[in-house]
Formats: C-alpha cells, sequence, structure tokens
C-alpha cells in the first residue's frame, strides 16, 4: 500500500488523525504541538460514535479547538462514513451556528475529502449556508438555542455553547435554555434508545445546561480544566493522559502567564468557571468585599460623571431614587459622591439641579424609564445639555456581572472614610441578595457607558464573562 492510500485508510478509521486534517485545512500554516487534549476528545467521540456511550459532555475552555472538532470535524466524518446519517447542531446563536456549518462543508468540498469518501457526495437541491444534504439523504443542520426546527428528526444531536456568556446571570435565559433543550431539542432524536447527544461548552454558571444534565446519571463527563490542580489521570477506551498538577492544558497556546493575565482581567469567579471547569456557587454576592479598592485623596480629575437611578413612588415599599458621581482620572474612576433618599417628585428636581452645579459633570445618565422620563424632559428645559438617557438592555444581574472586571481591575476606587460607603459595600456585595438594589443600578449604568465608550473608541477591552 502506498503512502496515500495508507493515509486516506487512516483518516477514514481515526476519528483524531481526521481532526488533525481538518484543522490544518481550515488554519494552515498554524501548527499546535502536545495538544493531548484534543486527542482526549477525539477517544471519547469515537465511543459516542460506535456506540459505547450515547450521552457525553465535554466541558474545556475557551480557544481549545472544541468547536473544530466537535461542530466541525465530527459532522463530515460521521457523514463521510455513513452519508445518510442525520445531525443536528446548535449553538447559542445562529450566526455562530451558521459559520460552523459553512466550515463543514468547505471541508466535504475539499479534493481531499472527496477523494476519501467517494461514496459522499453533496445534493445540488439542499445545500445552503445551514443545511445541507447528502445523495444518500443524511444531512447536516445548523440551529440556535430556541431556534425552531420543526419536523426534523437527527441521530445525532450536537449543542456546541448553549449559553451566551453576556446573559448567562439571568435565571430566566437560563432556564429558558434548559428548557429548549429538554423539551424541544432532544425529542428531534429519530431513535431515543440509539441516538446520540453530545454537548460540549465552557462551564458559565453553578446552575448552566451542564449543571443541569449532570443531575441525571445518564450522562458521561470530560472536564478538562486550564490548569491542573492535582496530577490527574484521563483514561479514555484507547488509552491514558496524564495532565501534571499546575501545568496548562496547552503550555503554548495557554501559559500559565497568560491564565494568570486572564485570571486578573475576569476576575476569580469567571476564571474559575470558564477556564478551571468549576463555577463558584452563589453562596455570597457577586461582588466580594476583597476586590474593592480605596482612595485617602482625590487626585485632579480629568472628567466627571452622573448616574441616576430614580423611583417612581415614595412610601415604606418604594426603591430608592440613587445618585453617584464619579471623578475620572488615568483610567481610575473614583466615587466622589452619593446620594440615596426617598424623594418626591419636586424634590427629587432640585437634588439633580444641586448635585448637577455642584460638581459641574460631563455627562448626566440618568435611566429612561418612570420618573427619569419626566426628569430628562425637564432638566432639558432647564438648559441642562448633558443628560443622556439610559434604557437597559438587559437584566440587573447580567448588567452588574458586565461591570465586574472594573473592579477585579482595580479601576474603581471608594473613598476609605465618608458617612455613606459602608451603606454603597453593603449593597454591592450583597447584590443580588439585598432587598434594594438602586445603588447597583446606578453603578452598572455608568460603567457600562463607560465600557461602551471604550468599545467605540477602540481603547483595549474587557473579555466577555
Amino acid at each position: 500500500m502506498n503512502k496515500k492510500l495508507l493515509l486516506e485508510a487512516i483518516l477514514r478509521s481515526d476519528i483524531k488523525s481526521f481532526i488533525w486534517k481538518v484543522f490544518d485545512t481550515i488554519n494552515p500554516g498554524i501548527s499546535i504541538s502536545n495538544a493531548w487534549y484534543i486527542d482526549l476528545m477525539a477517544d471519547y467521540l469515537e465511543d459516542v460514535i460506535k456506540g459505547r456511550h450515547k450521552r457525553l459532555i465535554i466541558n474545556i475552555p475557551p480557544r481549545c479547538l472544541k468547536s473544530i472538532c466537535i461542530s466541525v470535524a465530527l459532522p463530515a466524518w460521521i457523514l463521510g462514513i455513513d452519508p445518510s446519517k442525520r445531525i443536528i447542531v446548535a449553538s447559542y446563536s445562529q450566526a455562530l451556528s451558521t459559520k460552523h456549518s459553512l466550515d463543514c462543508r468547505a471541508i466535504m468540498q475539499t479534493k481531499w475529502y472527496k477523494e476519501l469518501f467517494s461514496n459522499t457526495i453533496l445534493s445540488t437541491t439542499c445545500n445552503t449556508k445551514t443545511k445541507f444534504m447528502t445523495s444518500k439523504y443524511g444531512f447536516r443542520l445548523a440551529t440556535s438555542v430556541g431556534g425552531s426546527i420543526t419536523g426534523e428528526g437527527a441521530d445525532i444531536l450536537i449543542v456546541d455553547d448553549p449559553h451566551n456568556p453576556t446573559f448567562v446571570h439571568s435565571d430566566k435565559l437560563r432556564t429558558k435554555t434548559c428548557n429548549w433543550f429538554e423539551q424541544t431539542f432532544t425529542s428531534r432524536l429519530n431513535d431515543q434508545n440509539k441516538g446520540a447527544i453530545i454537548l460540549v461548552m465552557q462551564r458559565l454558571h453553578e446552575k448552566d445546561l451542564s449543571a443541569y444534565l449532570l443531575k441525571r446519571t445518564s450522562w458521561r463527563l470530560l472536564k478538562i480544566p486550564a490548569i491542573s490542580d492535582q496530577d490527574q489521570q484521563f483514561s479514555s477506551s484507547k488509552k491514558s493522559y496524564i495532565f501534571t498538577k499546575g501545568t496548562s492544558i496547552d503550555p503554548l497556546r495557554l501559559p500559565l502567564e497568560l491564565l494568570d493575565k486572564l485570571k486578573q482581567e475576569m476576575g476569580i469567579a469567571n476564571f474559575r468557571a470558564q477556564y478551571l471547569q468549576d463555577p463558584e456557587k452563589a453562596t455570597c454576592g457577586m461582588l466580594k468585599k476583597s476586590e474593592i479598592r480605596f482612595y485617602d485623596e482625590m487626585p485632579q480629575f480629568e472628567a466627571i460623571y452622573q448616574s441616576w437611578d430614580t423611583a417612581i413612588k415614595v412610601n415604606h415599599l418604594s426603591d430608592y431614587s440613587v445618585c453617584t458621581t464619579w471623578g475620572v482620572c488615568q483610567n481610575k474612576y473614583y466615587l466622589i459622591d452619593f446620594l440615596s433618599d426617598k424623594l418626591e417628585y419636586s424634590y427629587l428636581k432640585d437634588a439633580m439641579i444641586r448635585l448637577a452645579r455642584k460638581w459641574q459633570p460631563k455627562i448626566i445618565l440618568i435611566e429612561d424609564k418612570a420618573s427619569g422620563q419626566s426628569l430628562i424632559q425637564d432638566l432639558k428645559l432647564e438648559k441642562f445639555h448633558n443628560i443622556l438617557p439610559k434604557k437597559p438592555k438587559t437584566d440587573k444581574i447580567t448588567r452588574f456581572a458586565t461591570i465586574l472586571p472594573f473592579f477585579t481591575l482595580e479601576q474603581i476606587l471608594l473613598p476609605k472614610e465618608s458617612s455613606w460607603v459602608d451603606e454603597v459595600i453593603e449593597q454591592i456585595t450583597s447584590f443580588p441578595d439585598t432587598r434594594h438594589d438602586d445603588i447597583v443600578d446606578s453603578i452598572s449604568q455608568f460603567f457600562i457607558y463607560i465600557k461602551q465608550q471604550q468599545l467605540n473608541s477602540s481603547v483595549p477591552r474587557f473579555r466577555s464573562i
């Protein structure tokens, strides 16, 4: 047997060799050495394809080629072996799911693939970005979490990153994802006994889809952290892999120095979830007191901003109206003044005017709802032209989670001594388990605005959480 025929025989029989061929095709000129975790994932995937296991969860850090392995290479290999197989692949975003579909189709249209699997021929009548069929009526269909797949059935279901990291702190959206998986997606299996389901994702939350499914005994788990906290031995049906304590999953692509930097940028909680696959239980607030930094004296500020979260009613059950005033100096944000009170409309308006005249802010952010809408109109009539209405686009928990990196990077500074700082600390470290959250809302509103300004001006941005 000549070398070409031998190579083709290996690619047809060995999924891990096929994965590396796919990687070289999609990423020409990029080399990866000693990526043992790719071989380990391939062994687990082969067990699923051969029917040894029918439910598999893989938890692995970002940028470890999980999508190339599972959303691109695996469907192409399966359809090459058996062009009648039907595969549905879902991601949290239709755009992301479509990209994986296009990559998979591109592989199946290469010369080497056609020579390798000559019996697998793509249909000319059903060949779109999201669904392409073979001449044997097998297909790969790309959809999104919550997307419509009515009338479609599959032999293999794949979910690649079911949660959008930006919104994973939303109880409503997490529950919606879990319900979609259980009530809609799993029902698409043509044969519930023989069909296979694969979930691959980075952990994001203690109640994400992985956690939801692992409560059942039928799921096999492969959990690979970015850094091993102990000597670990991973065993597959083919071989064992040793992950030495204190080493990186991939010293070349994810060296320890980079991982340490990521931990500082993202915060310990997010790093534990996404990179160590070990999300913390929410036994306390989202922000720890140890992550708060303080200042003794105010510097000369480059600009001052105010952020208002206003309440609509005044009674013993109503929320407070809150204003946080921020001074900016050398990419640090100093909380320099604070108001929290239950005020009738006229007194609230007077307080806004008084604080605006006191600090002369560059921008006054006001939440554009309830009493805030009337205040925005009235203050503009008072010739305040620095009013910026803001409408929240996500829930409170997601908004606060988005701005936590400002704390972990030590960019937010609170006064070491003031009559009100303890009230601020108490609420922001107890949230979301607090009766009131107006202070959190005011702070979130300001730093989401700052983050958007950074993105617009191409300032180095925070990673999504």
